[in-house]
């Protein structure tokens, strides 16, 4: 039975799912799951992330990681996490450039936050075992300061849909249609399960709600309140409140509908910052302003570090300079990717100190 027909018989049986459950399944199953069976990063896979496009995104990060750490005080030891490392090219940038720090490395207790199988494979692969993995932030120990980095984690957490109707608000569902298709349809809510909000009122209008990542960004703010340091979550996604259907399926770097592959495909939405930074506010942590990401790698850098490479690199100076624009320019990855760091009391992480 594959992964549609299991969930065309769970509907059957129990009645439309909502858009949270349907992206869980398709997203984790254990036996059709998108990132417990076959995730594909890359050029040759279904999408490709900031670490895969440079080395220069995540050698920054990693300087950005020592001097958050020297502003800490240097603890030692202290706990390194990066949650959903991916294929681990971005916690190997980030520790090759930390070695201008040897003492950081030495104090570093590196853990990789990784539910997928597969992914934990290919980062063993190209890291080693000396690392150490857990399937969720509470599995890592506590009692010790924290670093954490989180790249496009955000965005593959689930949501719910709302959509303003004459009657009110009703929650997009997914279920079945006549001919027993997976088809998206509509439950009424009475009241909708979050605060007024403007613009609420036009006719269409689409909200989408992510208890999943609001409760991120709680977990990761009561653990830097408990331990401190500081968190790094970078992903696409809205720096201000708003409305819009946001869910996409990436399956070869194309988009497909996301009823058409259930589990074959990557499916994504854009992270809700707002939502995430209340949540770790509302725990005591500091939250500095959002940035792009253009914005955050241009202050701590990235054109000197561009033109260190291209000098070092005259044969691909055209390439680094393309990479550089993919990463930073406003029509690419500069404005639509976003920057937020939450952080403990006492230190102010770089790049996020106030600016005139």
């Amino acid at each position: 039975m594959s992964l549609r027909e299991r969930l065309a018989a769970q509907i059957r049986a129990s009645g439309p799912m909502s858009l949270a459950q349907y992206m869980t399944a398709c997203l984790h199953d254990p036996d059709f799951g998108y990132y417990a069976t076959r995730p594909a990063l890359g050029e040759g896979g279904d999408f490709i992330t900031a670490p895969l496009v440079s080395q220069m995104f995540g050698e920054l990060i990693g300087l950005w990681a020592v001097e958050t750490w020297s502003r800490m005080g240097r603890p030692a030891p202290f706990r390194l996490v990066e949650m959903g490392p991916g294929d681990g090219t971005l916690m190997g940038d980030l520790l090759r450039a930390a070695r201008l720090s040897p003492a950081f490395t030495e104090a570093a207790d590196v853990w990789l936050v990784e539910t997928s199988l597969p992914l934990r494979d290919r980062q063993r692969r190209a890291l080693g075992d000396h690392l150490s993995w857990a399937g969720a932030l509470a599995e890592v120990p506590a009692e010790a300061p924290m670093i954490l980095i989180a790249n496009e984690l955000l965005d593959c957490l689930p949501v719910h849909q709302f959509v303003r109707t004459e009657k009110g608000w009703a929650e997009r569902m997914v279920g079945l249609d006549a001919a027993g298709a997976l088809a998206f349809g509509l439950a009424q809510v009475f009241p909708p399960p979050f605060p007024a909000v403007t613009g609420a009122e036009m006719l269409g209008a689409i909200l989408e709600t992510s208890p999943a990542q609001a409760a991120l960004g709680d977990e990761i703010a009561a653990r830097l309140l408990a331990d401190g340091g500081a968190a790094l979550l970078i992903d696409y996604g809205r720096a201000v409140p708003g409305f819009g259907d946001t869910l996409q399926a990436l399956r070869g770097h194309r988009k497909e509908g996301p009823l058409e592959s259930p589990g074959e495909a990557d499916l994504t939405v854009h992270a809700d910052f707002p939502a995430v930074m209340a949540a770790a506010a509302a725990q005591g942590a500091q939250t500095p302003q959002i940035l792009t990401q253009g914005e955050f790698l241009v202050r701590l850098g990235i054109g000197a570090r561009a033109e260190a490479l291209a000098a070092a690199r005259p044969d691909l100076s055209d390439t680094i300079g393309r990479q550089l624009e993919r990463l930073v320019a406003p029509d690419q990855m500069g404005e639509l990717f976003k920057v937020a760091c939450l952080h403990s009391l006492g230190f102010v992480p770089p790049a996020f100190e106030t600016y005139p």
